[in-house]
């Protein structure tokens, strides 16, 4: 999940997050499994963010083995009641440009 310092510099992906759409972690972007979930660094902007759980971990690196972010909730185990939540962290993670659409061909 982004976290408060994300929120301190401009989105440099403003297009919201399309659930229905595929996504895929930036190639720029390190995932570091930790304890609570993961670090995430950004080579490109060089920003450092966390994702706080590991479900969260899940899902983030399962969006490119899934057609859509719902797919991806559904194989990490994302409780219905929890979707809302796990939609607005994607949709953070898109804008600061650590997830991206994947363009599939």
């Amino acid at each position: 999940m982004a976290g408060p310092a994300d929120q301190a510099v401009p989105a440099l992906h403003p297009v919201p997050l399309d659930p229905d759409r595929p996504y895929r972690c930036s190639p720029s972007v390190a995932v570091r499994p930790e304890s609570f979930g993961a670090l995430v660094y950004h080579f490109g902007t060089r920003r450092l963010s966390f994702l706080k759980t590991p479900q969260l971990v899940a899902v983030v690196s399962g969006l490119a083995d899934h057609p859509d972010v719902g797919s991806a909730l559904d194989a990490a185990g994302v409780d219905p009641a929890q979707r809302p939540a796990y939609l607005r962290a994607l949709a953070g993670l898109a804008e600061n440009g650590t997830i991206e659409e994947r363009r599939d061909t």
